[in-house]
């Protein structure tokens, strides 16, 4: 992830909600540990990271296999 590019629009949290959430000024951050900029998701998670990434329209998150 890369917090720098986001522009607080949102839809991460839309399509992630148990994954991202966002600092007091709207800028993407995970859910379960706020100072991390990488982390590992569980299967059933996938789909909907998957959907966040294809979504930000800044590509501020970023996968890896």
């Amino acid at each position: 992830m890369e917090p720098e590019r986001c522009i607080a629009c949102g839809l991460c949290a839309v399509y992630a909600p148990t994954i991202f959430d966002y600092d007091e000024e709207g800028i993407v951050l995970f859910a379960q540990d706020p100072s991390a900029h990488q982390q590992f998701i569980q299967k059933n998670q996938k789909e909907q990271v998957l959907s966040a990434y294809k979504k930000c329209p800044t590509r501020a998150i970023l996968l890896e296999n």
